[in-house]
């Protein structure tokens, strides 16, 4: 599968905490290796049709949607945003 960042994503991460952008190599790790391990808390967002929304920690998420290439047929997983829980009330 391919991974892309949005523009909002790559801006939302450079405002991290430095901690925080510390943990994400893991975190995406462990996401490539399994989405639905369970310190992820992966789950689809309600009131969104195609966004789902994972964790890094207690306080920060990022959210991210599926999207097919047109040119390949390939999935790809965009990541949208990142930040404080909040991001999920505001712009997923």
């Amino acid at each position: 599968m391919k991974y892309q960042r949005t523009s909002q994503f790559k801006k939302a991460f450079k405002d991290l905490p430095k901690p925080i952008q510390e943990k994400l190599p893991k975190i995406f790790a462990l996401f490539q290796e399994n989405t639905q391990h369970p310190s992820l808390g992966v789950k689809k967002m309600k009131g969104h049709k195609n966004i789902w929304e994972g964790r890094v920690d207690d306080f920060y998420r990022f959210t991210f949607e599926y999207q097919i290439d047109p040119d390949t047929g390939e999935q790809i997983c965009v990541f949208r945003n990142i930040g404080r829980h909040d991001i999920l009330d505001h712009n997923p």
